[in-house]
Formats: structure tokens, sequence, C-alpha cells
């Protein structure tokens, strides 16, 4: 089915309707922002949640936006990856991309650089990448989806899920599947937690909001209760294990991890971007949306499933990464505009390049020592949070 359907007939004096486009200020605003218009009754009207994603101008073109946070993102992956204990210069590192893939020849200058290169430094980096990409995409799909600029992965449960399969692992000591025992125990969890958060908001055939993130606020205590309740009766050596999926990190990145996360955030990134126009329709108000031809019950049910594999792929990989998918959209509507055919690809490459500078700033401030990188996003992340909080509110006029 196509993303929009036809219309129904509006009355003779004008016969085709017009959606209200998304990218002006206020562009399904009130009366007292414009003068009112005959085909007025005819509109359809954005919630006022709805209304904090829809409003705002775009300041940035949406191509120098993307090219920008791309060579942005190259930038700063070339420099975080030769930067460490052993540095290696930026041309060094380019040069031993260029013989690896072939457009070089030769043999570098320094074996030991490639070495460390490949084998600690292009993972780490490679699955900062993914993780943050999976990260602020989700996040941007789960704002949409709500139409609530305070929606975040976590909100559903699918972070504090992850944790709990992880920890349950660690402290029961359950290897089915082998090295990937813990990765496979974090994913499921995400997973499990989403869908009973799920089930349990469903009534009637249909899932309301604000019941949806009222249960996922409860089932996220629940399940932080129980990972309390395994973190103490763990041992000193679980308790380690534990604390670095709670606090987060990708000190263990391996090129294995990178192969499994890596196509499940492609996909995902790339699936959120076709369904982006559908999110816009439904930034209008389910009502209209659904006249739009959007079966918004589906739609919701969709981008959850994507939004539980985008974190649930990413936690697994490395633990608790919090405000990357609630700050990263902010960030990019400021600048791009709500079009969500923006805002996805590039809270997807934003987060990316927010993941890649935490980590190098997380390993660096305070070498040899690390900073595990869930606090450090918590530490810029919550004080954003807050002013931009304080910030839409004022622009609003309140939330009501």
């Amino acid at each position: 089915m196509s993303d929009v359907t036809e219309a129904p007939a509006a009355p003779p004096a004008d016969p085709a309707p017009r959606v209200v486009p998304l990218e002006g200020a206020r562009a399904a605003g009130t009366s007292a922002e414009r003068a009112p218009r005959p085909d007025d009754e005819h509109r359809p009207v954005a919630s006022p949640t709805a209304a904090v994603l829809v409003a705002g101008p775009r300041l940035v073109p949406a191509s120098l936006l993307l090219g920008g946070l791309l060579v942005t993102l190259v930038v700063v992956a070339v420099v975080a990856a030769g930067t460490g204990a052993y540095s290696v210069a930026p041309l060094e590192v380019l040069g031993s991309l260029g013989r690896r893939l072939g457009a070089l020849s030769g043999t570098g200058a320094d074996p030991l650089a490639d070495s460390v290169l490949w084998e600690i430094r292009f993972p780490r980096v490679a699955l900062a990448v993914i993780v943050g990409a999976a990260l602020g995409c989700a996040g941007a799909v789960l704002q949409g989806t709500f139409a609530n600029p305070l929606a975040e992965p976590g909100i559903i449960g699918v972070s504090a899920g992850a944790v709990l399969g992880a920890v349950v692992q660690i402290v029961l000591g359950v290897a089915v599947a082998g090295s990937w025992s813990l990765a496979v125990a974090a994913f499921v969890g995400g997973l499990v937690t989403v869908l009973v958060v799920y089930a349990t908001a469903r009534h009637a055939g249909r899932t309301e909001v604000i019941t949806l993130v009222l249960t996922g606020i409860a089932v996220n205590a629940l399940v932080g209760a129980v990972i309390g309740l395994f973190t103490y009766l763990s041992t000193d050596a679980e308790l380690r294990s534990i604390t670095f999926w709670t606090l987060g990190s990708v000190a263990a990145a391996t090129w294995e991890k990178v192969a499994v996360v890596g196509p499940l955030a492609l996909v995902g990134v790339a699936a959120a971007w076709r369904w982006a126009p559908r999110l816009d329709l439904l930034a209008l108000g389910e009502r209209p949306a659904h006249h739009l031809g959007v079966d918004v019950e589906r739609l919701r049910v969709a981008m959850l499933a994507l939004v539980a594999v985008l974190t649930a792929a990413a936690v697994a990989m490395s633990g608790m990464v919090l405000f990357v998918g609630l700050v990263v959209p902010h960030l990019v509507r400021m600048v791009g505009g709500p079009t969500h055919r923006l805002v996805v690809p590039a809270s997807a490459l934003a987060g990316a390049v927010v993941v890649v500078v935490a980590d190098l700033v997380a390993r660096t401030v305070v070498a040899p020592s690390e900073i595990p990188l869930g606090v450090l996003t918590a530490l810029v992340g919550s004080p954003f949070f807050l002013w931009q909080i304080r910030r839409t509110r004022a622009r609003q006029g309140g939330w009501a």
C-alpha cells in the first residue's frame, strides 16, 4: 500500500484538500498564528504534543546537513582510531585503511601500528559507530511514533530488559550459545521486555500512547528491582561484569561483534527511512493520519518492533548507553527541521558521531583509566535535556 491514499472528497469550493506542510514553523498551528482561511475546517491539525515535533523551520539544507555529518563522522573516526596509548598519525590511519582495501600498495612503515589499528582501534570505532547510529535512529523513530519529544528507547523497557538478560546470564551462568550467550541473552531480554510492555498496554485491539508510556515506566521499575536483586546475589567477579552492562562501554569490541550487530543496524535504519513519510503523517494526529491512509495501530506495532531490534542489538554489544536516543533527534530537528526523511538518517549519523566522540573522551580524559561510556553520555545529555525541556515549554506556552 502506498504511503498516502486518496483523501475523501472535499466540498466543491475546494475539491483538493491540502495537507498542512510539516516544514513550516507552525504550519499545523492555531488561528492566533495566522489569519483563518475558508478551507481550515478541512485541514488536519496536529495534536499539542505533536506540535513540538513539527514546529521549527529548517535552518540547514538536507544535503548540507547529511554531507556535513558524514564528513564529521569520517574525521572523528580517523582521529579516534589514531588516538590512544599508542598514537598513530591520521595519514597513517588512512594509509592502513587504503592498503587493507587494496587502494594502496606496499606495506606500512610501522607494522605495530597496523596491528593496533586492526585488532583494537578499528573494531572499537566501528562498534561505536553502529551503536550510536542504532540508538540515534531508534530515538527519532520512537519520538515520531509517539508524537512525543520526551520519548526514547529506554521508555519502552528495551534497554533495561537487555541489561536484565545479560545480568541473568552472568549470575546463572547459562551458556547455551557458547561465547555468544551473553549477547544473545541481552538481545532476547530486550525483545521480551518490549513484548511484555506492548501486550500489557494493548486493550480492545488498540494501544494508547499514554498507556504504553506508563506501562513502560512500571516495567522499567520492576526490571530495575530484579537487576538490583541479582546484583546483590552476585559474586565480586560477576559484579564487575554486571557493572559493564549497567554503565555501558565499547571496550570489548571485536570484529565478530561488529559483523553481528552491523547488518541489524543497517537494515533497521533503512527500514526506518522507508517508513519515515508515514511518521510525518502520524505527526498530524491519529485521525488525520488514518484519513490519509495510514493504519496507525499497525504502524506503531511495526515501529515498536523496529526500535526494539535496533536498541536491543546496540545494548547487547555495548551495555546501557543513555540519552543518545533522546538528545540526538532533538539536535537534528533544531538544525534540519522535522521531516522524518531527513531526521531518521541524520539522527543515525549524528548518533554515530556522538558515541565515537564520547568513547574517545571516555578512554583518554583520565588515561590510563577509562570512564564508562554510559556515565559520560548521561553527564552530558541530562543537562542538555533539562535545558531543552525548559526551552520547549517556554516556546509552546506549556504542555497542555
